[in-house]
């Protein structure tokens, strides 16, 4: 649940170290609770909140950003973003669960758990903005107007509650809910003037209850709020254009993106290891949208050159710009979780690191192989067979890294394990061949030890 809500709010609000602040401040000691280390339990909040910011379809407004950048419908980042952002909270998820079995920790029984599905039955109608905003931006339609949609929707619907409340009448209730609605389908025809003017009209009956002065003012303020956040955006993106700006005057652009090209020629990991580095560096302690503003304009075009496809290109520098957060010396996700934590920041980024061991990995495979970005397939059986190498990677890296399957994995089964990931890592059908089968032996053997193991503490 941790990871769940930690990256739900991270996708909105474009800033890991924000999303660390907020909801560490409920996911971090409840993980302790439980029994995992501060570290870990630091590093598993860095790791999700990060992760927020590369899962569909917002992606801390970056989606809309790469998509004008690059001139792609919206469409095509999402489903090139998805597939990896599905592996990367799978390599969160899978990891927290080896910790758990390994340490012996149990979390609350069934009983106890809540119950979204209730939640999501009382209060579904709070989901139409959210579905009008993603239903219009899936049609086609640009981010701006999509995103008034959705403001407009949101506002009826906060208006529409406070005007209809203390209703005794179910279907006095009923009546008025029906009669909005189709007030709002006067959208098709009249556009996006249909949602000012109801919201004016639900404005006005508030005023005049002369009841409701505190909702009207909070909604002000929430404007002026909105209006605030968006100021340092701006500015940074007008502090970038000034950085793009002295980089290319100065030449270093240029020339560092030919020496890249010159190496990527002969090798191209290589050329990837230091466009890696370089967005690594880029994207220390930058918030997420001028973060791949910068990478994007300095170090994409590198990778375009050398043959990589447009959009998986601005994935991969996107990418690393955001795991610099979680990356040693300066990780400003994991040092915002160390206060709360009691922990210090580096203990908690080498834990996220190898937490988020896929926010590494999969960019690298989506270079040699697009299908896992949904790019340059030839059928769909390609992108289930990049898909499903990743997930045995990730499983072997994750028993590497904590030391634990169905028991306690030893340092040279560990380094086993870790061969055999990269050997499913590496793009050929030969190392692939040879992962698997390493893959396969390892799972056997190690059922089988853990089994006899099992028979002899019960015949003891």
């Amino acid at each position: 649940m941790s990871v769940v809500s930690s990256g739900l709010m991270g996708t909105i609000n474009g800033s890991g170290v924000a999303n660390v602040v907020t909801t560490g401040q409920f996911t971090i000691p409840l993980m302790k609770r439980f029994g995992y280390s501060s570290s870990f339990s630091g590093g598993v909040e860095a790791t999700a909140s990060m992760g927020g910011q590369i899962m569909p379809p917002v992606m801390g407004a970056v989606a809309f950003i790469m998509a004008e950048t690059i001139n792609v419908p919206y469409i095509e980042i999402v489903k090139a973003a998805v597939i990896p952002a599905i592996l990367y909270f799978f390599t969160a998820f899978w990891t927290v669960h080896l910790v758990a079995g390994r340490e012996g920790l149990v979390g609350l029984p069934k009983s106890q758990c809540p119950d979204p599905w209730a939640a999501i039955k009382i209060r579904w109608y709070l989901l139409i903005p959210l579905i009008g905003l993603v239903a219009l931006l899936f049609s086609g339609y640009t981010p701006l107007f999509s995103g008034t949609v959705g403001l407009g929707l949101t506002v009826i619907l906060i208006f529409g509650a406070a005007s209809i409340q203390g209703a005794g009448h179910k279907a006095l209730r009923y009546l008025f809910w029906v009669l909005l609605g189709i007030a709002c389908t006067g959208f098709i025809k009249f556009g996006v003037i249909t949602f000012f003017a109801i919201i004016a009209v639900l404005a006005a009956f508030l005023l005049m209850r002369g009841r409701d002065g505190d909702l009207l003012r909070e909604s002000i303020a929430s404007l002026a709020e909105g209006a605030r956040h968006a100021l340092p955006v701006a500015i940074a993106c007008a502090l970038v254009g000034v950085i793009i700006g002295i980089i290319n005057l100065t030449g270093v652009a240029a020339e560092f993106g030919g020496q890249v090209i010159a190496i990527g020629q002969d090798n191209l990991l290589l050329a990837l290891f230091l466009t890696m580095i370089t967005c690594l560096v880029l994207g220390m302690g930058i918030p997420t949208i001028p973060n791949y503003i910068i990478t994007s304009s300095l170090a994409a075009p590198i990778l375009l050159q050398l043959g990589v496809p447009l959009i998986v290109s601005h994935m991969f520098v996107f990418y690393f710009g955001i795991m610099a957060d979680l990356t040693p010396p300066v990780a400003l996700a994991a040092f915002a979780a160390a206060p709360i934590a009691k922990t210090t920041g580096l203990k908690i980024s080498i834990q996220a690191m190898r937490i988020a061991i896929a926010g590494f990995i999969v960019p690298y495979m989506a270079v040699y192989s697009p299908a896992l970005m949904m790019q340059d397939f030839s059928s769909p059986w390609e992108v289930v067979y990049i898909t499903i190498k990743c997930i045995i990677a990730i499983i072997l890296w994750g028993v590497g890294a904590t030391g634990f399957l169905f028991s306690r994995v030893n340092i040279l089964e560990r380094l086993y394990v870790v061969i055999a990931a990269v050997f499913l890592v590496w793009a050929s059908p030969v190392s692939d061949q040879i992962g698997g089968a390493l893959a396969v032996l390892f799972l056997v053997w190690h059922y089988l030890r853990t089994k006899r193991q099992e028979t002899r503490l019960q015949q003891s």
